[in-house]
C-alpha cells in the first residue's frame, strides 16, 4: 500500500473511533506513555533515566483503568494509533480524599522519583485549583503514536470526539502542556488562558471551548 493510501486509511480510523474498553487499557497506556515521553510538563515532573518510560506507562494505566475508561468517553482508532481520554461532566476531576490519594503514592513515586515528587504534587495542585467548576467535558489526554504524528490523526480524532461534546450541548476544557499542540486546539475552537504552572515549571495553559450554541451566537 502507498504512503498516501496508508495515511488515508489511518485518517478514516481516527475519524471513526470506537469506545475503548478495559481490554484496551494496556495497549493505550503504551500509546500515551510513548506520546508523552518528551512532553515538556511530563519531562519536568517525571524521573529521568531509563525508568521514565515504565513510570509513565504505569501512570497512564492507572488513569485509563480507574479514571477514564470506566466513564465511557475514552475513544481510540481501531489500530490504536491515536486515542483521546475524555471525562464527562459527571466524572470527578481528581481522585477522592486524602486516603485515596495516599494509596496512589507508590505510583507517583514510580513516575516522579523522590527528587521530583514535590514537582508532581505542585503541578497536580495547580491543575486542581484552576479546574473549572461549571459542568463540562474534560479532555484529560489525547495522544498520537510518535511515528505517525504530523499526519492529521490528532485533528481527526479531536473532531470526532468533539461532535459528541456538541451533541450533548456542553463546553469543553483541557490543559495544554505542549506549545506544538496549540494550533490543533485553537482550530477546534478552544481559547487559551494564562499559564497555571507552578514557579519554575514549563507552561501549562488552560483552554476552554464554549458550548456550540454560544459559539454560533458569537459568530464563530
Amino acid at each position: 500500500m502507498s504512503a498516501a493510501g496508508d495515511r488515508h486509511d489511518r485518517l478514516q480510523l481516527a475519524a471513526n473511533p470506537r469506545r475503548a474498553s478495559a481490554r484496551d487499557t494496556e495497549k493505550l497506556s503504551r500509546l500515551f506513555a510513548a506520546a508523552f515521553l518528551s512532553d515538556p510538563v511530563f519531562d519536568w515532573i517525571s524521573r529521568s533515566g531509563p525508568k521514565r518510560a515504565e513510570g509513565l506507562e504505569r501512570f497512564f494505566y492507572w488513569v485509563l483503568a480507574t479514571r477514564a475508561i470506566p466513564f465511557g468517553e475514552t475513544w481510540m482508532a481501531e489500530d490504536a494509533s491515536v486515542a483521546a481520554a475524555w471525562l464527562p461532566p459527571e466524572a470527578p476531576a481528581s481522585p477522592g480524599g486524602f486516603f485515596e490519594q495516599l494509596a496512589l503514592l507508590p505510583m507517583f513515586v514510580r513516575l516522579c522519583g523522590f527528587p521530583r515528587l514535590l514537582r508532581g504534587s505542585a503541578m497536580a495542585e495547580a491543575m486542581e485549583k484552576n479546574h473549572p467548576h461549571a459542568p463540562h467535558f474534560y479532555l484529560a489526554f489525547i495522544a498520537v503514536a510518535p511515528r505517525l504524528q504530523g499526519l492529521g490523526l490528532g485533528g481527526a480524532m479531536m473532531q470526532a470526539t468533539l461532535a459528541r461534546v456538541d451533541a450533548a450541548g456542553m463546553p469543553a476544557y483541557l490543559e495544554n502542556s505542549n506549545p506544538k499542540n496549540t494550533r490543533l486546539y485553537e482550530r477546534s475552537g478552544f481559547k487559551a488562558g494564562k499559564s497555571i504552572s507552578p514557579r519554575g515549571a514549563p507552561q501549562l495553559v488552560p483552554m476552554w471551548r464554549q458550548r456550540r450554541s454560544e459559539r454560533i451566537a458569537n459568530g464563530e
